[in-house]
């Protein structure tokens, strides 16, 4: 069955379509496990052939390669896992498509992609290579690439937007709120993510959530701690400036809540992964009849919570909304619950009722996931979204 297929096949026996692409996720897992302890060998032998396969991309990308590496292999992986679930993986394809716009990216340079990618697992795998494993990931590749040029195609909006930063802010030394004004609105829903580009760092996209909710005059509020290591992000907080012309890729990410939904949310934020909850809860004040919603904002210090007040002026405005700070090793934080996130929101019960969303590092995000499904927290029930880290 070729990738194709896998969005076209009508037959009766969906099952034999769905074997098809459980043997083929398996195939890829099983590879990729083979090569995951490699993986930035492999991040480095794609870009070695992928710039000889396709020499006229590299003016795409900047000087230093690792944050890219780090990114393509989160993308491989989220890709080669999720292959038995479409209807989780196509919109993720479809917004890759869409933001990669932004580059200029052209049909061929899809098939140089698929080449490289394949090539370079090959390369790290050795002996544990084989034809089988080579056709799953030539199939899982082709509909990755199918699905994003056939976004990509039907997108009549800018590939890109410009802003102007209108505000910079520091809140101690390693987290800024910055205020950018688009050059016209961008259709984003509160949640999702954007990628923007900065004169600091040009050609190093970081991925930022806004941390307000659409508004008419186009002004965006991001939030950004520099971490180690991040190149971008030190540059934002410590050399953003007023009236530096920044560069936005398309919305992505599906963090959102329904509207017709008449579940209560949970909402679980961690460091700056408060934006999209702030954002989430701008939209929701604009309801008519919002949603019950329980909001665990944490982290390690009471500083850490540097956007506490502001959300706590929200529950105070609203009997819809209830703020709980965590705090994990300062004893001077008065009224705050001390631990974990994790520690917390499962000690307060399995949330099986609520909708659930979980904002925040990769480490924070998986620790607490992993607790509240051992609590009793379905699974379907909880939204995030992997890839929002520099």
């Amino acid at each position: 069955m070729t990738a194709e297929s896998l969005f076209t096949t009508d037959l009766p026996a969906d099952r034999a379509k769905t074997s098809a692409a459980n043997g083929m996720t398996e195939l890829t897992r099983r590879s990729w496990a083979v090569v995951e302890s490699r993986a930035d060998e492999v991040g480095s032998q794609f870009y070695a052939m992928l710039f000889h396969l396709a020499p006229e991309v590299r003016d795409l990308f900047p000087v230093n390669l690792e944050m890219h590496r780090s990114r393509l292999i989160r993308a491989v992986v989220h890709v080669a896992h999720r292959t038995d679930n479409m209807e989780e993986l196509l919109p993720f394809l479809h917004q890759l498509g869409r933001d990669h716009r932004k580059f200029g990216v052209r049909a061929e340079h899809f098939d140089a992609v698929t080449a490289a990618l394949i090539g370079a697992i090959r390369k790290v795998s050795g002996k544990e290579w084989s034809p089988e494993i080579e056709d799953a990931w030539r199939e899982t590749l082709a509909l990755a690439a199918q699905a994003m040029r056939s976004a990509a195609d039907a997108e009549r909006g800018p590939a890109s937007w410009q802003g102007q930063v209108v505000e910079h802010t520091r809140h101690g030394w390693d987290i800024a709120t910055i205020t950018v004004q688009t050059s016209e609105p961008i259709a984003y829903r509160a949640g999702q993510y954007l990628s923007v580009e900065t004169p600091q760092r040009p050609r190093l996209w970081r991925y930022l959530s806004p941390a307000n909710a659409p508004r008419q005059d186009g002004t965006i509020e991001f939030h950004v701690r520099a971490v180690p290591g991040g190149w971008v992000s030190r540059a934002i907080v410590a050399h953003a400036n007023v009236g530096d012309t920044w560069r936005l890729g398309s919305p992505m990410g599906r963090m959102g809540v329904e509207p017709n939904s008449e579940r209560e949310v949970l909402m679980v934020a961690g460091g700056t992964g408060v934006a999209p909850i702030k954002a989430l809860l701008d939209d929701l004040s604009q309801r008519q009849r919002p949603p019950r919603t329980q909001v665990f904002v944490g982290g390690r210090t009471w500083e850490d919570l540097y956007d506490f007040d502001a959300l706590r002026r929200l529950s105070y405005a609203g009997a819809w909304l209830d703020v709980v700070p965590v705090v994990e090793q300062d004893d001077r934080a008065s009224g705050a619950e001390r631990g974990t996130l994790a520690d917390i929101v499962t000690r307060y019960g399995a949330w099986a009722d609520h909708d659930v969303l979980v904002s925040g590092s990769p480490a924070m995000i998986r620790a607490t996931v992993s607790r509240m499904l051992v609590a009793g927290t379905p699974l379907d029930r909880i939204t995030y979204d992997p890839f929002t880290m520099e």
